[in-house]
């Protein structure tokens, strides 16, 4: 099985830069899209072979969630369970015979670290709590924008970003909680090297460049570790300022 995560600033906006023509050439079985700011009604054209399910934000024109799959889900949740987090339409779970997936579109800690605090307490905790409960019952894949670059070899200039929001201690310990609850970041199970990046900022040609920030991610349960068969990301794919990350199973 193919997974493919991709954040794409705007699904109204990534409709008319060639996203189905991508899907058919990606050919994934499942993809989870995040920040696609768009309700269905606002949707016109469909998703060729995939069943769309959506978790749009209540505010429109921001956030939300979705997955698309060939492969029909046993059940499909939106959020949390939990009012204080699930407003912005960050998380959706399919749940297939052999594991769950969640698509989840992490809240930034904005530019002057003004939602740190929630990001790194609130929503992290709530997050690994709420991946325990699903774990109890069947092992977990999560996937998409964590809006942190994990270790320095995840950005192109460490040093200049040290209290930046997306590689603060806080945000980076706030991951290390994830992958200790159970879980391995599926891209450093296969590649160790740097200059690998899923986000470029628009201004100054950061992309051309590869001044980029690997932000974008495929975490999965310790007992699926056997059954992953590689990781990848897709730079060339342009159309967002995030590009598409994936990773393959033999599920």
């Amino acid at each position: 099985m193919k997974f493919v995560s991709w954040n794409v600033n705007g699904l109204r906006s990534i409709l008319g830069k060639g996203l189905n023509a991508y899907l058919v050439a990606e050919g994934a079985d499942v993809v989870c899209l995040q920040e696609i700011k768009a309700r269905p009604e606002q949707i016109d054209e469909s998703f060729g072979e995939y069943q769309a399910f959506w978790n749009p934000a209540r505010r429109p024109g921001y956030s939300g969630t979705m997955i698309l799959t060939k492969i029909p889900p046993l059940g499909v949740v939106c959020g949390m369970g939990d009012e204080e987090h699930d407003g912005e339409g960050r998380l959706i779970t399919a749940e297939f015979p052999d594991f769950f997936l969640v698509n989840v579109y992490t809240p930034n800690s904005k530019r002057d670290l003004s939602r740190l605090d929630y990001r790194v307490g609130g929503w992290t905790t709530a997050f690994i709590g709420f991946l325990r409960g699903l774990e109890a019952r069947k092992p977990v894949v999560f996937c998409g924008d964590l809006n942190v670059a994990h270790k320095e070899i995840d950005l192109a200039r460490p040093k200049e970003n040290t209290r930046n929001a997306g590689f603060t201690d806080e945000e980076r310990t706030a991951f290390d909680r994830m992958l200790a609850a159970g879980y391995f970041d599926s891209f450093r199970s296969v590649e160790s090297g740097g200059g690998h990046y899923s986000w470029w900022s628009y201004q100054g040609g950061a992309r051309s460049r590869n001044v980029g920030w690997r932000i974008d991610y495929f975490c999965v349960s310790e007992a699926l570790r056997p059954r992953l068969t590689g990781a990848f990301i897709r730079p060339e794919t342009t159309g967002s300022d995030h590009c598409p990350v994936g990773a393959t199973f033999d599920l």
